[in-house]
């Protein structure tokens, strides 16, 4: 079987990474792509793409696609996922999937009600350079896991009109790139936090966090860092530190960036390095995964319950730099 995508919208994250990704799988192909903007034919000429709709409601209409994949603005998530699995079209949709809760759990209720798939995309976590990381924890390499410290940040410049700045679209750093060091802190120590506190850079003309960091504490005791921002050059990274040494992943949520490659670096007490490069396609692995489970009736190893869940942390970092003020969580 081979999954049938419509593309929701034209944005550069399916231009650059997504449509290519599909491409480059052997269970996947786009057939067609939807923008209400105007853009969808000059866009699907320029992809390749055979068919193209001016509007979603259109290419829902379809029945020559079986998935489709949602990168509009985060605010917008919530209303296409819920009208795709009305028309019975499996859901691959970026991150974050909504921006607040409660429109998570409806979107999840929603795809199982109608039979469907869902998926958030987010894509750093099939690359099998996260396994090696696993592996080396569960080997006791490192000793007791005690402290996770993640960054992920970029500059973004003077650029008022990008929607990473727009609070109404579920714009700043958290939402867009903290996400990640939040989910690994998560998925890589598998435990959810009982307690987070974020401080922030939130100018007030411009309304959304542009630099964020924070800590998260975990019921065992362990706890994870993580910084986030849109001020400064681009950097991608995570640390686990145990009571005997560490392991560095310096392009944790990138790889795939110009020059970066998936590298796994094991320090012992001494300091001594021990390095493993590990190769893997994230994007093409996600849309590989997200097809192998519509063709089979599985789960995805990232379920719905596992969205809501990175939500729940999200908005209670946002609740923590809004107060000024730890948040326990329930």
């Amino acid at each position: 079987m081979v999954l049938r995508f419509g593309i929701m919208g034209t944005a550069n994250i399916a231009r650059k990474a997504v449509i290519p990704a599909i491409k480059n799988s052997e269970h996947a192909k786009v057939v067609s792509v939807a923008s209400g903007s105007g853009r969808a034919e000059a866009f699907a000429e320029e992809m390749g793409i055979e068919r193209f709709h001016d509007s979603y409601e259109a290419m829902l209409d379809d029945d020559s696609i079986d998935a489709v994949y949602i990168p509009l603005p985060n605010t917008l998530h919530k209303k296409w996922t819920i009208e795709a699995a009305r028309k019975g079209k499996h859901v691959l949709c970026e991150k974050p999937a909504a921006i607040t809760v409660e429109d998570a759990m409806e979107m999840v209720q929603a795809c199982e009600d109608h039979g469907v798939t869902f998926m958030e995309a987010f894509m750093y976590q099939f690359h099998p350079q996260h396994d090696v990381v696993r592996d080396v924890i569960a080997s006791g390499e490192i000793g007791d896991v005690k402290h996770m410290r993640s960054t992920f940040s970029f500059f973004l410049g003077d650029r008022p009109e990008n929607i990473r700045l727009n609070r109404e679209l579920g714009g700043g750093s958290i939402w867009d790139v903290g996400c990640y060091c939040i989910h690994s802190s998560r998925n890589i120590l598998g435990n959810e936090p009982t307690k987070v506190y974020v401080e922030g850079n939130v100018p007030a003309e411009i309304g959304v966090d542009l630099s964020a960091m924070g800590i998260l504490t975990f019921a065992n005791g362990v706890t994870a860092s993580f910084d986030c921002s849109f001020e400064r050059q681009m950097s991608n990274t995570y640390e686990i530190l145990g009571t005997k040494g560490s392991i560095k992943v310096p392009h944790a949520y990138r790889p795939d960036a110009p020059g970066a490659s998936g590298i796994v670096q094991v320090i012992n007490s001494e300091g001594e390095v021990r390095e493993e490069t590990v190769d893997g396609e994230q994007y093409t692995l996600m849309v590989d995964h997200f097809a192998h489970c519509i063709a089979t009736g599985k789960t995805p190893s990232y379920s719905g319950e596992a969205t809501v869940n990175n939500l729940k942390a999200i908005e209670a970092c946002y609740r923590s730099l809004d107060n000024n003020s730890p948040i326990e969580m329930t």
